[in-house]
């Protein structure tokens, strides 16, 4: 995943919420999500994406919540999803709204 770490471009993403009981077993994939989107490198591709994590120890399944620039949402039960799978659903979305990252993608 390392390798498709320096693709994150979060120029389309207004805000990224994850939410996690960090006490169930199946969190692996969501923290590995959040861990992702939160590095500097990819924070830094968009300044004003607001990244947010909430904790709670309530047995709530993991969720991720991104909301884009032009209003869409992509909400993920990261209970069932791999990491990759939910890197793959977020980067698709995100180049598809992000017109720069087309035309570097045809290149």
């Amino acid at each position: 995943m390392a390798a498709s770490r320096s693709t994150v471009v979060l120029k389309a993403v207004k805000k990224i919420a994850v939410q996690f009981c960090p006490f169930e077993s199946n969190i692996r994939s969501t923290r590995e999500f959040l861990a992702m989107v939160s590095s500097e490198r990819v924070r830094a591709t968009n300044l004003n994406c607001e990244v947010t994590a909430v904790t709670k120890h309530d047995k709530s399944e993991p969720v991720v919540d991104v909301m884009y620039v032009d209003g869409e949402r992509l909400v993920m039960k990261g209970a069932k999803l791999t990491s990759q799978e939910m890197f793959s659903a977020f980067q698709s979305r995100c180049i598809a709204k992000d017109p720069q990252a087309k035309v570097a993608g045809k290149k």
